[in-house]
């Protein structure tokens, strides 16, 4: 197991924390409120965007930092003297991969997004040093193409012949907030930190012109939210698997966590078999639940050399499906990633939306956006042998430009001898290998 690090950005008080959580994993850690002080608050004022969304109070962070060091003060003397009051959230729905579903988000207020973050940069601090090695999600220096690394390590090794493919069901909003509480304290001693985090998780939601008071699970969107979630799933599935699966098995096997999305591969079918049986009992212990037609046994054996058609079979994994695919000699068997059918579609599904709603705007200005939508998309995607589902992206993006651009009046702007001299002045980026994923 890798050693573990501080973040580079962290504190010096901060750091103290974590050498002290280090040295002492089992020990409870007491006297840390005094962390959060006006420095900190003034440290995670500037981590916040400039464009973040506005809660329910509507204050922009331009606005609050037009008498910056008085509120920061006034809020520090309301935490100080325990007076400080979390503020409701603002719920938007976002559309999900699947047709007609959304994912609820919560937007706190600024005040609270302030709070939030100094309580994320002290509880991490500490919960750093007990992290796994196979969790990904929301930690510094780790990214979805780290997960995805490891698994392809983990299938060249052996580990994963057989893959457990599973998907909590509504995962943030199940948490149970009792659980998780006393999760904590088997870290956190002090009384302050607990109460904060206790107002930071009851808060109520306004959604359009409804309000409720939820009485589970940690709001999506929120500063703290990964933060919480990665503990739940650390104790509940991490070390679980680690300390009582895993020395019970016949074969090796590994467990890939990105927060709520993780695969556990398996060298033998009977030890995944087993495993799958006493998972969802696992997790409703803790009041969670699998989603039934998610979760589900992939033998993903190597194919032999002499083995013709496709591979034994394939899963997803944050995005991506993976699958065997024969070299270009057709002489080896590789895994190999091609992007998920549901999220190529919501990606070319937004870059029609935009076209038609933003077909007036100059040129230069639509040429601009668009590049930045494809580099983002590329620079998450492009991965090795996904260069076709790239191509397809930037085939849809340029027809649903050239759709948009001939209704921008009724009369036809552009043919497509026209519209190509148009992309030769203004050329999208191209399909390639941004992340390498084999070495």
């Amino acid at each position: 197991m890798n050693e573990p690090k501080t973040s580079i950005n962290m504190s010096t008080a901060l750091a103290k924390v974590a050498d002290r959580a280090r040295k002492d994993p089992q020990g409870r850690m007491r006297s840390l409120a005094h962390h959060i002080d006006v420095e900190a608050l003034r440290r995670c004022f500037g981590k916040l965007r400039n464009d973040a969304a506005k809660g329910v109070d509507g204050v922009t962070k331009e606005q609050y930092a037009q008498n910056l060091e008085q509120n920061l003060q006034e809020l520090h003397e309301r935490l100080r003297t325990m007076t400080y009051r979390h503020q409701s959230l603002r719920r938007v729905h976002v559309p999900k991969d699947k047709p007609g579903t959304t994912r609820p988000i919560g937007i706190s207020c600024l005040v609270d997004k302030i709070v939030q973050s100094a309580l994320t940069e002290l509880l991490g601090a500490i919960y750093e040093q007990d992290f796994l090695d196979c969790s990904y999600g929301f930690r510094p220096g780790r990214r979805p193409h780290d997960a995805l690394k490891a698994l392809s390590r983990a299938i060249g090794q052996g580990k994963a012949k057989v893959i457990l493919e599973a998907d909590v069901k509504a995962y943030f909003d199940s948490i149970d907030r009792t659980m998780l509480q006393e999760i904590l304290q088997e870290r956190i001693a002090d009384k302050s930190v607990m109460r904060l985090v206790g107002k930071c998780l009851k808060v109520g939601v306004l959604d359009g012109q409804q309000y409720f008071m939820p009485e589970e699970g940690t709001a999506q969107g929120s500063v703290l939210s990964p933060l919480l979630g990665n503990i739940y799933l650390h104790y509940v599935l991490d070390v679980w698997f680690e300390r009582d699966i895993k020395p019970r098995l016949r074969g090796k096997a590994v467990l890939i966590r990105y927060c709520d999305d993780f695969v556990i591969g398996f060298e033998r079918m009977d030890d995944a078999q087993r495993v799958m049986e006493v998972l969802g009992k696992r997790l409703g212990r803790y009041k969670l639940q699998l989603q039934p037609d998610k979760t589900r046994l992939v033998d993903f054996h190597r194919p032999p050399k002499q083995h013709n058609g496709k591979g034994p079979g394939s899963f997803d994994f944050l995005g991506f499906t993976l699958y065997w695919k024969r070299n270009r000699r057709g002489q080896q068997w590789h895994v190999s990633w091609k992007t998920r059918k549901a999220r190529l579609h919501r990606a070319v599904n937004r870059a029609e939306e935009w076209c038609r709603s933003h077909r007036n705007l100059p040129i230069p200005q639509q040429h601009q956006a668009l590049t930045r939508k494809i580099l983002g998309h590329f620079n998450f995607f492009g991965v090795n042998d996904n260069t076709r589902s790239l191509s397809l992206l930037l085939y849809e993006v340029r027809r649903a430009w050239f759709k948009w651009l001939n209704r921008r009046s009724q009369r036809r702007s552009y043919n497509w001898k026209r519209f190509n001299d148009l992309l030769d002045a203004f050329p999208f980026p191209k399909p390639r290998v941004y992340v390498d994923l084999w070495t």
